[in-house]
């Protein structure tokens, strides 16, 4: 296995601090590993889920652990352009998150406009747990920002889902 590779597997197993149960390359936040030719140390390019997240300091450095105990040097480079999108979350990142009761997102197209500039009312949601899409959102605002609160009206459970953006 050659080095880069050694390395991409290191830093993608990197767990999300706020979605323990994907790594940050289900989440598409890891965008590449390459080699710097000149210096021969890892370059990890990563892209935020939003500009203002507050779990990036802990992806850093979480990435530069990875490194580290794979025996690698490096450098975490943060791109926002492409900007990330929900739609970047791999089929196994959708998997684990429902597995895990965290509703996936629908794709970023999906809210409808409810007539004022940037305010969407959501689509029901699916429920993680019994599969009904009778759904309603409780809080737009979840236990993180990139969640919301919702509730199954089948079977009553609450559930944490993740703003499709």
């Amino acid at each position: 296995m050659s080095a880069r590779s050694a390395a991409r597997e290191a830093v993608a197993a990197v767990v999300d601090p706020e979605l323990r149960v994907v790594t940050i390359e289900d989440l598409g936040i890891l965008r590449d590993v390459s080699e710097d030719p000149a210096t021969g140390e890892v370059v990890v390019t990563i892209t935020p889920t939003y500009s203002g997240c507050p779990a990036m300091d802990v992806i850093r450095s979480d990435i530069r652990r990875a490194l580290a105990t794979a025996g690698h040097t490096g450098e975490v480079r943060t791109v926002l352009k492409p900007a990330w999108s929900t739609d970047m979350i791999t089929e196994r990142g959708r998997a684990r998150l429902a597995a895990a009761g965290i509703a996936p997102p629908a794709p970023a197209s999906g809210p409808v406009p409810l007539g004022l500039p940037g305010v969407h009312r959501p689509d029901p949601v699916p429920c993680p747990r019994c599969g009904s899409s009778e759904t309603e959102e409780i809080s737009h605002f979840g236990s993180t920002a990139c969640k919301a609160l919702w509730r199954c009206l089948s079977c009553r459970e609450p559930f944490d889902g993740v703003k499709p953006l």
